[in-house]
């Protein structure tokens, strides 16, 4: 499938699809420059340095996934869309996460190789080694339906489930459950599962458990339905080995944390709680 390569920096934002979008302290603006390229997925890389001109464009970047498969688009439609049920809205966000768990892992899986005996004869196969299992951390509440099918995408996992919450008036999270282990194991892969990325408190506290237990940034995913550039540009200064894997990327996050369009609140809409 023919797609397109396209470069972010921290300081303008010109999509020649939509109009500029008004520099705000929410909102960071960004630099989009697209060329033609041979490519299964869009590639966004997020760059940490304020201005390219000021700084050598050798720094690092931190890439932003958004694989360009139809059935991506077709979920996050189903999850934007105001009039879709929680049943629906549930299954729909729990598909999204089956693809993109599917696309993050692309690289990670260890293959072991052996002959088996099929109904006609020996044939040569090659299995995904189930001695290397990859951990799924999903950030409650949303992050366990855009998880929930990584047991079925992959042969070996191990869930480790983190509860944060966000304060509505200062937009800082709190843990309120902590399941991570006190270490993990050497040359780990890890995937953090947050479906909303909008301001980035969350994502990058949760980033910093991970670090302050030994884990290196190149050996963590974040798989997203939903990100913006407030987010992203807190996880390309503060991580810049990350990649991130997202369902579709908006450019606006508005005074209460919400990203515009967006699919509203993930959480709520996933368990029925809105009011």
């Amino acid at each position: 499938m023919a797609c397109n390569k396209i470069t972010y920096s921290s300081l303008f934002f010109n999509n020649h699809h939509q109009n500029p979008t008004t520099p705000t302290s929410q909102n960071p603006t960004l630099s989009l420059s697209l060329s033609p390229q041979k490519s299964r997925r869009w590639v966004l890389s997020m760059s940490a340095q304020m201005n390219a001109e000021q700084r050598g464009v050798s720094e690092s970047r931190m890439p932003v996934i958004v694989p360009a498969h139809p059935l991506i688009k077709h979920w996050v439609s189903v999850l934007r869309n105001e009039q879709t049920p929680c049943p629906a809205f549930r299954n729909a966000m729990a598909e999204l996460g089956r693809l993109l768990i599917y696309e993050a892992t692309r690289e990670w899986l260890p293959m072991i190789s052996g002959e088996i005996q099929t109904p006609m004869g020996i044939a040569s196969v090659e299995f995904v080694d189930p001695r290397e299992p990859i951990a799924i951390i999903p950030i409650l509440r949303a992050g366990l339906a855009l998880a929930e099918h990584a047991s079925s995408v992959l042969p070996a996992t191990k869930t480790y489930h983190l509860g944060m919450s966000r304060d509505e008036e200062t937009l800082q999270p709190s843990v309120y459950l902590n399941k991570l282990p006190d270490k993990f194991p050497n040359e780990s892969h890890i995937l953090v599962v947050d479906p909303m990325l909008a301001t980035g408190g969350t994502v990058v506290a949760a980033l910093k458990l991970l670090r302050e237990r030994g884990v290196d940034d190149k050996q963590i995913k974040v798989v997203s339905a939903v990100a913006a550039p407030p987010a992203l540009k807190k996880l390309s200064e503060n991580f810049p080995g990350l990649h991130v894997y997202a369902g579709v990327v908006d450019s606006v996050v508005n005074e209460k944390g919400f990203i515009i369009p967006g699919l509203g609140d993930a959480g709520d809409r996933c368990f029925g709680t809105l009011t």
